[in-house]
């Protein structure tokens, strides 16, 4: 960009930026926080008070609240972030709200611009009616969650980029696999266990346990006796840090992640991939925008495909697979995608659509074409007519 701007940066406040272990949000927001700085402009992160980021920050809350122990409701919580930001709206340029949904009422009613990315996943039922006649700046992380409400005028698809240079690699590997995500069904815990046992390697866990609800209840009904059954074959290590997490990756055979939900990213696939570790993922959500099949690793349907083709990583080329996922997914490729919707956001107008035309398409970074259900379904209407 040719001037440096005033952005606030509104970090949810469940989770401190960066975060000391879960948190895949924050250190998105963390390192593009620190990219910004780096490049000379000015920005003021919205985070949890024990947050550290460079350049100036506003607390949002003394702690962030999930490691310290709250599990109670997240709207008053999105609704103080929110009353904090627009105090001082005057004071920027722009603002990028990471708040999820939330994002779309500060984009409604904030008299800036609000670019909003979203992280989680959209194929929600309530999503549909939230996304009429949506603001301008949305931004999706992934193509795929993109493609799941094609008729939103999205600014852009920007892929997450991570610091990852020192991402160990060249450690001695051993013979067992790793998993490393949450204990929740949707994650594949389970099925990482018994995609192990068929392959006949141990299996190192690395996963969030939640203090409460749905999760707790499938941790301690499903996930505990499959665990037992298993035996020493598999080792559980609850939730590690950052550098731990790293370690395991790097000694790891392969990285599993058999989940059946369509994940908006997978973070955890492109640390793996920096370790110059192998992922066998089920082919569904953004992963196959990640992971290119036989190169960085394999893709299976059920639980004894994924199984065959683990011993067909050690053929793969994991220097190969590091270098590419630095170059892919970088902290700086992202935070240029990022200026450009800024810049894009700023000389258009404050509200509606980036364009009045209909090549809103053409604003997606990479510049592929969104698939639009909208020319499916008129494809489909031609081919019965």
């Amino acid at each position: 960009m040719t001037r440096p701007l005033r952005i606030a940066q509104v970090a949810p406040p469940f989770e401190r930026v960066p975060p000391r272990a879960y948190g895949g949000t924050e250190r998105i927001v963390h390192g593009l926080v620190t990219e910004l700085d780096r490049r000379g402009h000015e920005v003021t992160t919205f985070a949890s008070g024990d947050s550290v980021v460079p350049g100036r920050h506003i607390e949002t809350v003394p702690e962030a609240l999930r490691p310290a122990g709250y599990t109670g409701e997240s709207l008053p919580y999105m609704q103080l972030t929110m009353h904090e930001v627009l105090a001082r709206v005057g004071e920027f340029d722009l603002i990028h709200s990471h708040l999820e949904w939330a994002s779309l009422l500060l984009a409604r009613v904030s008299p800036v611009p609000v670019v909003t990315t979203f992280h989680g996943r959209l194929d929600l039922p309530w999503a549909e009616g939230l996304f009429r006649q949506p603001p301008a700046g949305l931004v999706a992380i992934s193509q795929n969650q993109a493609n799941t409400h094609p008729d939103v005028p999205w600014a852009a698809v920007v892929h997450n980029g991570l610091s990852l240079e020192a991402a160990p690699f060249g450690k001695r590997r051993n013979d067992a696999l790793c998993f490393v995500g949450r204990v929740a069904p949707e994650k594949g815990i389970v099925e990482a266990i018994e995609i192990a046992q068929q392959a006949g390697r141990p299996l190192r866990i690395a996963a969030k346990v939640a203090p409460g609800g749905a999760e707790r209840a499938y941790h301690d009904a499903v996930f505990q006796p499959a665990l037992k059954a298993a035996g020493s074959s598999v080792e559980f290590l609850g939730e590690l840090d950052q550098a731990d997490r790293d370690l395991l990756f790097a000694e790891s055979h392969a990285s599993l992640m058999p989940g059946s939900w369509p994940e908006p990213f997978g973070l955890v696939a492109i640390e793996a991939l920096a370790c110059g570790t192998p992922v066998v993922a089920r082919r569904i959500g953004a992963l196959p925008e990640i992971i290119r099949e036989g190169v960085d690793g394999y893709f299976g349907d059920d639980v004894t495909s994924m199984a065959f083709v683990i011993d067909r990583v050690a053929e793969l080329d994991r220097q190969a697979i590091r270098a590419s996922v630095l170059e892919r997914f970088s902290t700086t490729r992202m935070t240029d995608g990022y200026e450009s919707v800024y810049a894009r956001l700023l000389a258009g107008p404050a509200t509606g659509s980036l364009d009045d035309g209909d090549d809103d398409a053409e604003r997606i970074i990479p510049s592929e074409r969104l698939t639009s259900r909208r020319d499916d379904r008129r494809n489909a209407m031609a081919g019965a007519s």
